[in-house]
């Protein structure tokens, strides 16, 4: 017995043009419902949209992060690179301490 909840759903890729005028639907009154119905779209992907569309006039993540995110992002990937680093150097230390 399989309904529309047991299939998986299989990722889909839409444009940025296709993005901007399912919003632009939502943002001349239609609703979200009838949008993620219409075109068969997750409530979550739509919302989403909407969002960042309306907040940002972009649907791309690192467009919509605060500066504060920004610079968290930044400092754990300075973070990883300094631990590979030191990793790497730990074995060189210990070499060069016994001569």
């Amino acid at each position: 017995m399989e309904n529309g909840h047991d299939k998986k759903r299989e990722r889909r890729e839409f444009t940025q043009e296709f993005k901007r005028q399912m919003v632009q639907l939502y943002n001349s009154g239609k609703p979200r419902v009838e949008i993620a119905r219409e075109y068969d779209l997750t409530s979550s992907a739509l919302n989403r949209w909407i969002e960042r569309i309306n907040a940002t006039d972009s649907t791309k993540e690192a467009d919509n992060r605060t500066p504060e995110q920004q610079e968290l992002l930044r400092l754990r990937k300075q973070h990883q690179q300094l631990l590979i680093e030191n990793d790497i150097l730990k074995p060189a230390a210990l070499i060069l301490g016994r001569k």
